[in-house]
C-alpha cells in the first residue's frame, strides 16, 4: 500500500483504500498519549499535544490546519453551547441554600425509618444534580450539610459516606449533565433527547440507592437508627423550602421536553431563574455572583480545551481504519450484538478501575459508538449506560477518583470506605444491568417528545 494523505490533510488516495501512513499515525498517536497521561500530564493536553506531534511529524504543517478549522468549526457550533451556560447554573446554585433546604426536608419525612437519615441525603444528591450535572460537586457539597448531622444521629461514618459516595452516579445521570453534553458533542446526538433520556434511568436509580440504606439499616440497626419523630406541621414547613428547586428543574427540563425551548436557551432560562431565586430568596450578593461567574470560567476554560483536544485526537483515530478492522473482526466472529454490548460494558468497567470517566469516554466513544450504532443500536441508550459505566468507574477501586476524593475531604480511610461502598456498588451494577437490559426505559420519554 503507498502512503497517502488522509482526508482533510489532501487528496485521498486515488484506490479509495485507506493510508498505511495514517494507520500508523493513529497507533503511534494512541501511544504518545497514554505515555503523556502515565508520567502525569492533564488529560487535555495529553490530548492535545499528541494530536498535534504526530499529525505534524506524520502530515506537516497542514495538520495545523486542520486543527484550527476543527476548533473554528467547533465554537462556532451549536452542539457545545449548552454546556458553558449549565456550568454557570451549576455554580450559581451551590452559592445558594438549595442543597440544604432539599437535605432537611427528606430527613423530616424519613426521619421515623431506620437509615432514612442516609436516605434524605441521596434524594438531596438527586435535586442537586438536577442543577450541577457532576459528581464530585454533588458529593461535596451535599457531604459537607449531612455528615456533620448523621455524626449526631451516631451513624457510622463510612456507611454513610458509601451511600453519599455512590448517591453522587446521579449526578451526570439526572439531567442537565455535562457528561452528557460532552458524549453528545462526540457522538452528535441530540442534547435534549440525550437529556430527557436520562429522567426515568434518573429516578429508578435515585429509588433504587435511597432504598439501600433502609434495608442494611432494617439488617443491621448498629448502622444507623432512626432520627426520631417530627411535628407534622414541621414537616409540611420543609416542603415549602423546595419548591424553589422544582421551578428550576421545570425551567429547564419542562422548556426543553415541550419543545419550548431548545437545550442552550433553557440553559439561559434556567440560570435567569436562578439568579432571581437566588437574589430574592437566598440573599446572594454580588461577591456571591462573582465567585460563580469565576468559577463557572475555570471549569469551562478547562472543558473547552478538553473537548477541543478530544475532537483533534479523534480525527487523527477516526479517519484511520482502526474503527473498520474492529467492526470486520467482529462480523467475521459473528458474535451477538447483544453480546457485544455486553464486552463493551466489561472493558469499560475495567478502564474505569484505572482512568477517569472522561477521559475514557474520549478515547473509546469515537471508536466503539460508531460500531454499537451500526449494529442498528439507539445512540441515546448507548449515552446513558455509558454515562452510568463512566460513573460507576469513579467509586471503582484501585483509581477510583471520587473515592479517594471522599476519603480525603472527609477524614475516613479508604479501606473502610472501600468495604462500605460495596453495598452500593452492587445496587449500582444491578441498575446498569437493568438499564441495558430494558433499553425503553431510556428510549420512551425521547419517543414521546417526537410524537411517536
Amino acid at each position: 500500500m503507498q502512503p497517502c494523505r488522509p482526508p482533510g490533510f489532501g487528496n485521498p488516495a486515488p484506490d479509495g483504500r485507506y493510508c498505511m501512513d495514517y494507520n500508523a499515525s493513529a497507533a503511534l498517536c494512541i501511544a504518545v498519549m497514554l505515555a503523556l497521561l502515565l508520567i502525569g500530564v492533564p488529560i487535555a493536553w495529553a490530548l492535545l499535544s499528541s494530536s498535534i506531534l504526530v499529525g505534524v511529524a506524520f502530515f506537516g504543517m497542514s495538520a495545523l490546519d486542520k486543527l484550527g478549522g476543527q476548533t473554528f468549526y467547533f465554537l462556532y457550533s451549536l452542539a457545545w453551547t449548552p454546556l458553558p451556560l449549565f456550568v454557570l447554573l451549576g455554580c450559581l446554585i451551590a452559592e445558594t441554600t438549595i442543597g440544604s433546604d432539599l437535605f432537611k426536608a427528606g430527613k423530616n419525612w424519613l426521619s421515623r425509618v431506620p437509615g432514612g437519615v442516609v436516605a434524605a441525603t441521596i434524594w438531596a444528591e438527586a435535586g442537586m444534580a438536577a442543577a450541577l450535572g457532576a459528581s464530585a460537586p454533588c458529593i461535596v457539597g451535599i457531604g459537607k450539610i449531612t455528615v456533620p448531622e448523621l455524626e449526631k444521629l451516631n451513624y457510622r461514618k463510612p456507611f454513610a459516606l458509601g451511600a453519599l459516595l455512590t448517591g453522587g452516579i446521579l449526578g451526570p445521570l439526572i439531567p442537565p449533565s455535562a457528561v452528557m453534553i460532552i458524549f453528545a458533542i462526540l457522538t452528535n446526538a441530540s442534547v435534549g433527547r440525550l437529556f430527557i433520556a436520562g429522567v426515568i434511568p434518573g429516578a429508578i436509580l435515585a429509588v433504587m440507592l435511597s432504598a439501600t440504606p433502609v434495608i442494611l439499616c432494617l439488617k443491621n440497626p448498629s448502622l444507623g437508627l432512626p432520627a426520631g419523630p417530627v411535628a407534622w406541621r414541621e414537616r409540611f414547613a420543609s416542603l415549602k423550602k423546595i419548591w424553589p428547586m422544582i421551578i428550576i428543574i421545570f425551567s429547564i427540563l419542562g422548556t426543553i421536553y415541550f419543545g419550548i425551548a431548545t437545550p442552550t436557551e433553557a440553559a439561559g432560562v434556567g440560570c435567569f431563574v436562578v439568579l432571581i431565586l437566588a437574589f430574592t430568596m437566598y440573599n446572594m450578593r454580588l461577591k456571591a455572583l462573582y465567585r460563580a461567574l469565576v468559577e463557572a470560567a475555570a471549569v469551562n476554560a478547562m472543558l473547552m480545551i478538553t473537548v477541543i483536544g478530544a475532537q483533534f485526537f479523534s480525527y487523527m483515530i477516526g479517519s484511520s481504519s482502526l474503527s473498520e478492522r474492529i467492526t470486520n473482526v467482529i462480523h467475521t466472529a459473528d458474535l451477538s450484538p447483544w453480546l457485544i454490548v455486553i464486552l463493551v460494558n466489561i472493558i469499560l468497567l475495567a478502564l474505569g478501575c484505572f482512568l477517569d470517566g472522561i477521559t475514557i469516554m474520549l478515547l473509546t466513544v469515537p471508536v466503539l459508538v460508531p460500531i454499537l450504532v451500526g449494529m442498528g443500536f439507539d445512540p441515546l441508550w448507548i449515552g446513558v449506560w455509558y454515562v452510568v459505566n463512566m460513573e460507576i468507574g469513579l467509586i471503582t477501586p484501585p483509581m477510583g477518583i471520587n473515592l479517594f476524593l471522599t476519603g480525603s475531604v472527609f477524614k475516613v480511610p479508604s479501606s473502610d470506605l472501600m468495604k462500605s461502598v460495596l453495598p452500593f456498588l452492587a445496587v449500582c451494577l444491578l441498575f446498569l444491568a437493568i438499564v441495558v437490559g430494558f433499553p425503553q426505559l431510556s428510549l420512551w420519554l425521547p419517543g414521546i417528545m417526537l410524537g411517536k
